[in-house]
């Protein structure tokens, strides 16, 4: 695998382990309400159909998917406890290995 290869591979990764640590965050029984209305409607805005802030405008109409977002999913972070960070991080960290077609996410207690 090419240098480029190898580190969209790695980018690929790391989102899809932040994507779960999010989810899990977001179904987690102890995370604050807030945080999981910040966190859904970073969902929500990134599937919309349509930009708040048009593509025509120039630069800022291309970018505000890469401002609102993140900006949203600070904010939510804003709200949650660094134990529950850290267990959740845990938990999709414990998730790397391969798993079969299917499996659930892990239960919480």
């Amino acid at each position: 695998m090419s240098r480029a290869g190898a580190a969209l591979h790695n980018i690929a990764v790391q989102w899809k382990r932040e994507f779960t640590m999010y989810r899990l965050l977001w179904r987690h029984p102890a995370t604050p309400r807030a945080a999981k209305v910040l966190l859904g409607a970073a969902i929500g805005y990134t599937l919309l159909p349509f930009d708040l802030i048009p593509d025509f405008l120039p630069v800022i109409g291309h970018f505000d998917d890469a401002i609102i977002v993140p900006a949203l999913v600070l904010l939510a972070r804003r709200f949650i406890s660094p134990e529950l960070l850290a267990e959740c991080r845990a938990l999709t960290d414990e998730g790397d290995e391969p798993k079969a077609a299917g499996a659930k996410p892990p239960a919480y207690p």
